[in-house]
């Protein structure tokens, strides 16, 4: 009896791992896995409309999920398509941050709605690297840095109608892209994807005391 145990606890252990660590392009088994999982969720009336019928997309969004940590439904809720740009939800990736483990709850330097003059509202976010204790920042995110990029000229903008969010929002995202640009995946937030953000042009590392070749 023992003798033929020992294989189906095996094949039930290996199972567990593949499921754990489901990585959708690293085998067939594990790609077959995920198409089945992600089946499932296309299925769901749960899943937003993005991924309904769509077993691609909902591949996709369980690979993220597992490289994140997250759950799959959580991804999928949070991850939206702007102007066919994937963009994070602002409140999901700043609940990322500030579960990471590696740094204090953003807290926000912010006069919004406090000053009368709008030309003078900023703010600015700011976290704490807990391994070393280092204090970071955002960029300070101002009113004329808004009319200048033109972030509230969009139809539908919410900078007009509740711009206090709007700032914390932002300087999230700065902050967030500055330190730990991993928990993005490089993808830019919801609210900067609608209002027509660029991203910096990449330019590839060099170190500047290497010799040349």
């Amino acid at each position: 009896m023992a003798t033929r145990q020992t294989p189906a606890v095996a094949t039930t252990t290996q199972t567990t791992e593949i499921v754990d660590t489901l990585n959708p392009f690293r085998s067939k088994i594990e790609f077959e896995t995920a198409q089945r999982m992600a089946a499932l969720f296309a299925q769901s009336p749960m899943v937003p409309d993005t991924y309904k019928g769509n077993i691609g997309s909902c591949v996709i969004a369980l690979d993220m999920a597992n490289r994140m940590g997250a759950a799959p439904l959580m991804v999928m809720q949070n991850l939206y398509i702007v102007h066919g740009i994937p963009s994070w939800s602002s409140k999901f990736l700043v609940a990322c941050f500030n579960k990471s483990g590696r740094f204090a709850p953003i807290t926000y330097e912010t006069n919004v709605n406090k000053e009368k003059d709008p030309n003078k509202w900023y703010c600015v976010a700011h976290s704490v690297i807990l391994a070393t204790g280092e204090t970071i920042e955002s960029d300070k995110i101002t009113w004329q840095m808004v009319n200048a990029e033109g972030w509230n000229k969009k139809n539908g903008s919410k900078w007009l109608t509740m711009p206090g969010q709007m700032f914390r929002y932002r300087a999230a995202s700065f902050l967030i892209r500055a330190h730990a640009p991993e928990i993005s995946f490089g993808f830019y937030t919801e609210e900067e994807a609608f209002d027509g953000a660029t991203a910096p042009v990449d330019v590839p590392y060099e170190d500047m005391n290497e010799e040349p070749a």
